[in-house]
């Protein structure tokens, strides 16, 4: 009888055990020009091993539709496209980043705009070859004539058309976001609750980690000489999605002053508001992907008032005073989820 008692009593720790304990699987990898990490908390008895070909699938197949540096993916090839007339049929991954997109530029007063690419090259911010230089008022202008998001038709039934057969996409500053809530979303569908995605930086966290705390996310000193894990602020992160946007690492001086990449969509001139970072959390990583870059252009008063107007959305905007020092202005809410030492 004692033996039976003391198999019985094993059993019942093991069942709590599977119950109770948790461990951590981490995934990491390259994608988008960038890296990504993982982090999904299962029981001590679950496997999350074949989460691991389905995330690598699904981020290849988002990568082949919105990559311009691939060739023959489908926003190089509607780039490539000269007509004003045809109509581009896209896949569902493109569609619901267009209309996401399409949200963002309204929602923003045109801060965000997907078509400004030509204007980055022209100041040389486009890729690690390019030559930073001020460009001359006359380029400026002529290539402004060929952006504006609002020169593309986005049908419902799966298409683009072209106004203006000039124009170009380059959806860099949401695909990532994008991809964040794909994985995600693929993480939820089989059957996992708690995780964290991280793609270049762009982060959604749900539910709990492995000790039942909330997921912590640090942002990143808004300075040049900051290193790379040098913490300014960090945050609580519980079902929602954060993104961070800065000046700080991508610029040049010349004739004494400086200029970021962070260019103003209405005059083609990199941004002069003194915002040096943004911080935004919301609903989902595409929203608050493109935020963050929209809020660098609009600075910290309209950024404010647009955060505040939008449901479940907080922002930090930090800005560099004339001495040196920083100022954070914050939505209402984002100071609740702020730890109050990052250390």
């Amino acid at each position: 009888m004692e033996k039976y008692i003391k198999i019985a009593g094993f059993l019942l720790f093991v069942v709590l055990l599977a119950g109770c304990g948790k461990k951590e699987v981490l995934f990491a990898g390259k994608t988008m020009g960038t890296t990504y990490h993982i982090k999904v908390v299962t029981g001590y008895f679950n496997d999350a091993s074949h989460l691991r070909d389905k995330i690598i699938r699904r981020l290849e197949e988002i990568n082949r539709s919105m990559s311009t540096y691939m060739k023959d993916s489908e926003i190089s090839r509607f780039n490539a496209m000269k007509s004003t007339e045809e109509k581009f049929y896209i896949s569902d991954d493109f569609l619901q980043v267009m209309i996401a997109a399409r949200y963002l530029h309204e929602i923003t007063d045109g801060a965000w705009d997907g078509t400004i690419k030509p204007l980055i090259n022209l100041w040389g911010f486009g890729n690690s070859e390019g030559k930073n230089h001020v460009p001359q008022a006359e380029e400026i202008n002529a290539l402004l004539a060929d952006t504006g998001f609002d020169q593309i038709d986005i049908s419902g039934a799966g298409y683009l058309k072209k106004k203006n057969p000039a124009i170009s996409l380059d959806l860099a500053s949401i695909a990532k976001g994008y991809g964040v809530d794909q994985v995600a979303k693929l993480i939820e569908t089989n059957r996992f609750r708690d995780f964290l995605v991280e793609i270049g930086g762009e982060v959604r966290a749900s539910g709990f980690r492995k000790d039942g705390r909330h997921w912590r996310v640090g942002i990143n000193m808004p300075s040049p000489k900051a290193a790379y894990n040098e913490v300014y602020k960090a945050v609580n992160l519980h079902d929602r999605a954060f993104a961070t946007s800065g000046d700080y690492r991508i610029f040049f001086e010349a004739d004494d002053k400086r200029y970021s990449h962070i260019l103003d969509p209405a005059t083609g001139y990199p941004v002069i508001n003194r915002v040096v970072s943004t911080s935004v959390m919301a609903p989902t990583c595409i929203l608050a992907d493109g935020l963050a870059t929209a809020l660098m252009v609009s600075g910290h008063e309209r950024g404010i008032e647009l955060a505040n107007r939008l449901a479940d959305t907080e922002c930090l905007i930090v800005v560099q005073e004339k001495d040196g020092a920083f100022t954070d202005y914050y939505s209402k809410e984002f100071e609740k989820f702020k730890v109050q030492s990052s250390k």
